[in-house]
């Protein structure tokens, strides 16, 4: 049976992020200023149970230096006990999907570096060098054109 996903408000979306995105942090680190930006979605996965299994959220804004209708997702986040199931799949996705049906051509977002070859699979490619984000790591700038989105893997 395929993992139930769903848009849901932005609320909904911080218990995860902070528990998996910034452990040991103050819960505000895990309130994004986009969350609350006009067009701005959230989705959530769960588990039969009804438990959220990863989250993501998007908001439109544009790659610099790139002329396409972008979108970019921050704070994408499975629960640990729950990876390799597939619930970060559905929930990258549905959100691709979604940022499609709102007229996005290209979807895009700072990865951390250990999830590179995640994305990769979903068919983003790296945009520049690595950099770091101070106190949360290393990343690359990864971005995918979601013109075909239910052709992927």
């Amino acid at each position: 049976m395929p993992i139930r996903t769903a848009e849901v408000p932005a609320a909904d979306v911080v218990p995860l992020r902070w528990a998996v995105l910034r452990p040991g942090m103050p819960r505000e680190t895990a309130l994004f200023a986009e969350d609350a930006a006009p067009g701005a979605f959230h989705l959530a996965a769960y588990t039969d149970e009804g438990t959220v299994g990863a989250v993501i959220s998007f908001c439109a804004e544009q790659l610099p230096g790139e002329d396409a209708k972008a979108y970019r997702f921050r704070g994408m986040a499975s629960a640990p006990e729950l990876r390799g199931q597939g619930y970060g799949d559905a929930v990258l996705e549905a959100g691709l999907a979604a940022a499609r049906d709102r007229g996005a051509e290209l979807v895009w977002c700072n990865a951390r570096s250990e999830a590179r070859g995640f994305y990769e699979r979903h068919g983003f490619t790296v945009r520049g060098e690595e950099f770091v984000i101070p106190t949360v790591g290393p990343h690359w700038v990864m971005a995918v054109t979601v013109g075909d989105v239910g052709a992927r893997p």
